[in-house]
């Protein structure tokens, strides 16, 4: 691995400093750009060993968001979430290791598009409720669990279905990104050693990982000064769109 990461073409190193950034700006408030970062690493490197190294990016991009974030996270939502999510993680894990390139290309792609198009009906459906948190069924609430573990495990894609659950508890904007950093900084934690174990995290991705930190210090940045600036609604709706077509292209 450590020769193909050191041959690539600057035009992939371009395309992997972007994914770096968005995965910094999704992490900061902009929830769904995310899927974006998967997506344009799995363009570059297979689809496989894309997974592997976004998920440290993440990482440094969790404990940024943690940082800035904490005192807001609610934690009896975490404490009905983590269990299930946990258990969807270990599903994907099987479910990963039996995967081929072409199929994961498929399976992230369809992933993607779905949860984009899942999370534009939410919207749709949700802009006009009112504002207090809807009532959710325990069984719902293990059911979205169970899937954000296994599609992060998969496709580091759990971003707009988590997005979708904490709008329907109508956090308050600095409550949503507080417990949402917590959230995804203990996931995806908790996934380290699955991926170790694929063989889709070692001493050379790390490495690559290295390298591309700057970008995610840069898109956290980006991140807070564009969620102070820019229509929040607008810009969703734009990265679903973004979502949708970079898993479009995954597919064809």
């Amino acid at each position: 691995m450590v020769a193909c990461l050191m041959d690539l073409q600057p035009i992939q190193w371009a395309v992997g400093a972007l994914g770096a950034i968005l995965a910094g700006i999704s992490k900061t408030g902009l929830a769904g750009l995310s899927g974006l970062s998967v997506a344009i690493f799995a363009k570059v490197f297979p689809s496989r060993q894309a997974t592997g190294l976004v998920l440290p990016l993440l990482i440094l991009g969790d404990f940024m968001a943690v940082l800035i974030y904490r005192q807001h996270a609610q934690w009896r939502y975490l404490r009905k979430l983590f269990p299930w999510t946990a258990a969807g993680v270990v599903l994907g894990y099987f479910a990963l290791a039996h995967v081929s390139d072409r199929g994961a290309r498929y399976l992230i792609g369809g992933l993607i598009i779905g949860l984009a198009a899942l999370s534009y009906w939410w919207r749709s459906q949700s802009s006009g409720a009112e504002q207090r948190a809807l009532t959710v069924h325990w069984g719902v609430g293990a059911s979205i669990g169970v899937a954000a573990g296994f599609i992060t495990l998969i496709a580091n894609a759990a971003g707009p279905l988590m997005a979708m659950y904490f709008v329907a508890m109508r956090l308050p904007k600095l409550e949503y990104v507080g417990t949402a950093a917590v959230f995804f900084m203990l996931l995806n934690l908790f996934k380290v050693p699955f991926m170790v174990d694929l063989g889709l995290i070692n001493f050379a991705s790390i490495k690559f990982n290295l390298m591309l930190a700057p970008g995610v210090l840069v898109g956290v940045a980006a991140g807070r000064w564009l969620l102070a600036r820019i229509n929040q609604s607008a810009f969703e709706q734009t990265v679903l769109v973004l979502s949708a077509t970079a898993g479009l292209l995954l597919i064809l």
